[in-house]
């Protein structure tokens, strides 16, 4: 995405990061839902004329990805790179995501800074050799506390995530002193409350913390698919020490100065739910050990649901973005998951309610709205936008509900990650003109050729376009092609300017579609939805 003139050489970025995916298998909805989130959010910041940086990428050792690879009869890496290239990539440029970097760990860039990084921690006496033995979750790549086991029907311990028996491990280890971070973390989650959202998920990593912290094993040494340690190569790095520093390793740690002091840390982590303690515990402690800064905020997003279970491949609950993007669209698909689901909250999908969410929110109240608008300025002017000339009570109301929305959305959006909000604000503000347009019955004002008659149709039709206008720009980090076509539609990119440059916080500015803009009728933005063939 082109940057906006208003960014500033040497400032800091906003910072975003997905966590980097385990390339286990292709991605799946739930993989989907948090790229989508950190896009749009990205997106919005750039349109506040910000300074972004949106990381991405994949998770690509461990004893799981070694499993996986001997169970398809090639080597780990190949396996890695066939994933990557062939379904993870490739689904990230279908769903248009603007991400500015794709990290792989089994990147050179990566390895080598991990290496040092750890070494660091080492000569600092934050590591030391130990053992262990306890159950062992190959596909959290985790150890678990007893506690956190439930039990099958026959007795046999289960990681409460995979559903699947865990495995016990004993093992000659390197641990990292984690156990003497829990002090630091508690004032740090005291001193900085937004530092975990939500709330819920804050109350829960709070509580974990309360209860003791034990020293984190980071090595392992009964497989080899892993960075070594460097100072003892019988042993691997822990695949999440490892992975966690995907976020310093990517924006030039250990290797771009520069870079690294105008993007690092992350303003915000968006991770899943089951990955937060990682993130929220083991990460902060990291850097804190380090002396590095820790991140602004780290946002857990919730499960996607279906029939009740977690979405994941283990569970066979797996859904591919493409079988939803070739019914509904793209922009509808981006749409849809932040519109429907709270952010931070599990949220249940089901074919029947984005079908009835489309017809209702996306083909009738937008993309109506803007054919009948584009129809009657064809109709009525010659596709030639007129001036507005006869604003009264009901046009001034349009200019408030406008403001409203903007505030809202970039509150709600760029500041709150609540994107279902925003998304509501920005859709009720469509209600609205909606609402206008049906009361003020331009079909039959037209009927009057008087000069006040004409007036007043221009005024109606033109309030109508401009708050189009403002809904494309709105839109655009949500619907970014839908929103092109509007804007196409509105004449605004030969007056305005590439809609990718238009500041989210001025969109709000009465006036800015001029007069004489040609309005042509483009295509629908959102047909209507055959219904898909059943086998």
């Amino acid at each position: 995405m082109a940057a906006t003139g208003s960014e500033k050489q040497g400032a800091k970025a906003f910072y975003v990061t997905t966590p980097i995916y385990y390339v286990n298998d292709a991605p799946h909805l739930g993989h989907a839902y948090t790229t989508v989130a950190g896009d749009v959010l990205t997106r919005w910041h750039r349109q506040r004329g910000e300074k972004v940086w949106y990381l991405t990428g994949t998770d690509e050792h461990g004893q799981k990805i070694m499993r996986t690879a001997e169970a398809n009869n090639v080597t780990p890496q190949a396996w890695c790179d066939k994933l990557v290239e062939e379904a993870w990539k490739p689904l990230w440029e279908h769903l248009n995501i603007a991400n500015d970097d794709f990290i792989r760990t089994t990147q050179k860039r990566h390895t080598d800074r991990v290496q040092e990084f750890v070494q660091d921690l080492y000569d600092k006496d934050e590591i030391y050799k130990g053992g262990y033995e306890g159950p062992y979750c190959v596909g959290c790549e985790e150890y678990k506390l007893p506690g956190d086991l439930i039990e099958a029907e026959d007795g046999t311990k289960l990681c409460p995530i995979h559903k699947k028996p865990v495995e016990i491990l004993k093992e000659e280890n390197y641990f990292f002193k984690l156990s003497e971070y829990g002090p630091k973390l508690l004032e740090f989650y005291e001193a900085n409350p937004g530092f975990i959202q939500p709330e819920s998920a804050r109350n829960e990593v709070v509580n974990f913390v309360k209860q003791g912290l034990q020293d984190l094993s980071i090595s392992r040494s009964t497989f080899d698919w892993g960075i070594p340690i460097p100072w003892d190569e019988k042993h691997v790095i822990y695949v999440w020490v490892d992975a966690l520093l995907n976020y310093a390793t990517a924006v030039g740690y250990n290797e771009n100065p520069a870079k690294f002091a105008e993007t690092f840390p992350a303003n915000v982590h968006l991770v899943g739910k089951d990955i937060l303690r990682f993130h929220a515990v083991i990460w902060p402690a990291m850097l804190m050990a380090q002396g590095l800064p820790v991140p602004g905020r780290v946002a857990a997003n919730g499960w996607l649901m279906v029939g009740g279970e977690k979405m994941s491949k283990s569970n066979l609950t797996g859904i591919k973005p493409q079988d939803l993007t070739s019914h509904f669209g793209v922009d509808a698909y981006r749409w849809y998951f932040l519109r429907a689901i709270a952010f931070g909250s599990d949220g249940s999908f089901s074919w029947e309610d984005f079908s009835a969410r489309y017809t209702s929110e996306l083909a009738n109240d937008y993309g109506n709205l803007a054919s009948r608008v584009a129809a009657m300025v064809g109709k009525y002017f010659g596709g030639e936008l007129p001036a507005s000339t006869a604003d009264g009570d009901a046009e001034k109301a349009i200019h408030e509900g406008l403001a409203k929305a903007v505030a809202t959305a970039d509150a709600k959006i760029g500041e709150e990650l609540d994107f279902q909000g925003g998304i509501l604000a920005i859709f009720d503000f469509v209600k609205q003109v909606n609402g206008y347009i049906t009361e003020q019955e331009p079909w039959k004002v037209a009927k009057d050729e008087s000069e006040e008659g004409r007036a007043r149709l221009a005024t109606i039709l033109y309030t109508a376009a401009e708050s189009l206008r403002a809904v494309a720009v709105l839109l655009n980090p949500i619907m970014p092609e839908t929103s092109q076509a509007l804007w196409d539609s509105l004449g605004a990119e030969a007056s305005l300017g590439a809609l990718a440059t238009q500041p989210v916080q001025s969109s709000a500015t009465w006036g800015q579609l001029p007069a004489g803009a040609t309005v042509t009728k483009g295509a629908v933005l959102f047909p209507r939805l055959e219904e898909p063939k059943k086998d």
